[in-house]
Parts: structure tokens; sequence; C-alpha cells
């Protein structure tokens, strides 16, 4: 089972939404504070500028649903499935993810600093243009993803997988090729130089 770091315990729930059914709604505008959604089918569900506080998704559903400027701070995910879902300038900052899938996920801008995704399959995710700063990245398969235009700064990256990945454009200044696989990946000069250097090497002209 995945941890928050430091041992962080999980934020307690004050209500709880269970084996509801809410594909194909439109959740715009809601808010949602330390609630437990247990079993809940999000499924095609859209939204714009909802926001969920510390809450917690437990064997729920995400598949195909679309989401716009919408918040998720400091929640909770645990098996929880991401097929196809979509997230447009939307923040998840301090989200946890435990045992998910996210198979053909996109997300586009956004906030997701000090994410928890140790050992996550993001191999099949696409995330461009988004702010994965101190994110928890120990350990993620990420092999073949799209990780273009991403902000790493800060975030672990131990014994990741990135091979074969499309890192275009992040910033790569904190990964340690020592101890992060980077095997085939599609980077830049820039980035070039950059693992260069960590690696000890004189760059020059």
């Amino acid at each position: 089972m995945a941890e928050r770091l430091h041992g962080v315990p999980t934020p307690p729930t004050d209500t709880t939404v269970e084996f509801a059914d809410w594909d194909s709604e439109d959740l715009s505008g809601q808010v949602h504070e330390r609630v437990l959604f247990n079993e809940v089918d999000l499924t095609e569900a859209t939204s714009r500028g909802a926001t969920f506080v510390e809450c917690v998704f437990r064997n729920s559903k995400f598949n195909a649903s679309t989401h716009t400027d919408s918040a998720f701070l400091n929640c909770t995910f645990k098996n929880t499935s991401f097929f196809d879902a979509s997230f447009t300038g939307c923040k998840f900052v301090g989200s946890m993810f435990d045992r998910c899938t996210f198979d053909l996920m996109k997300v586009e801008g956004g906030d997701w600093s000090f994410v928890g995704l140790p050992g996550a399959p993001l191999g099949a995710a696409s995330f461009v243009e988004v702010k994965l700063r101190e994110a928890d990245l120990t350990g993620a398969r990420c092999e073949g993803a799209t990780l273009r235009k991403v902000d790493f700064t800060g975030a672990m990256l131990h014994r990741a997988d990135l091979t074969r990945a499309d890192l275009r454009g992040s910033d790569l200044t904190t990964v340690d090729p020592l101890v992060t696989e980077l095997r085939g990946a599609r980077i830049d000069v820039t980035q070039a130089v950059a693992i260069a250097t960590a690696l000890g090497l004189d760059v020059n002209p």
C-alpha cells in the first residue's frame, strides 16, 4: 500500500457517498469537503470549477470523464480507475494515489505539485505543461509516457522508469540519471546537456 511522505495520515472524512451512479453527471461548481466517495461511478461525468478538498475516492471510476479548472486538493484515491479521463487546468496539489490505473489519461496544464504517485503505472498517460514539483514518483512506471514541458523541480524520481518516455521541454535538472531509467527517452539538446552535467561530464561547444 502506498503511503504519504513522512507518514502523514490520510485526512479524516466526515460524510460518505456510497454506491452512487454519477455517470454523465455535470459536477460544475460543486464543492465537497472531507467526503468519502466509496464505489462511486463518475464515468463520462464533467466538471468545470468543481472543488474537492481532503476527499477520499475508494474503488471509484473516473473513466472517460472530463474536468476543466477543477480542484482535487489533498485528496486520496484508492483503487480508482482514470481510464481515458481528461484534466485541463486542474489542481491536484497534495493528493495521493494508491493502486490506481491511468490508461489513456490526459492531463494538460494545471498544478500537481506534492502529489504522491509512488509506483504508479503511468506508461499510457499523458502530462503536458503540468507542474509536478516535489511530486513523489518513486518507482513510477512511465515507460512510453508523454511527459512534455513538465516541471519536475524537486520531484522524487528514484527508481522511476522513464524508458522511451517523451520528456522534451521538461525540467530535468533534478533528475539523477544514475538512479532513474532513461533508456530510449526522447529529450532535447538542453536536456542532454543537463543530464551530461549531472553525470559529471564537462560539456563544451
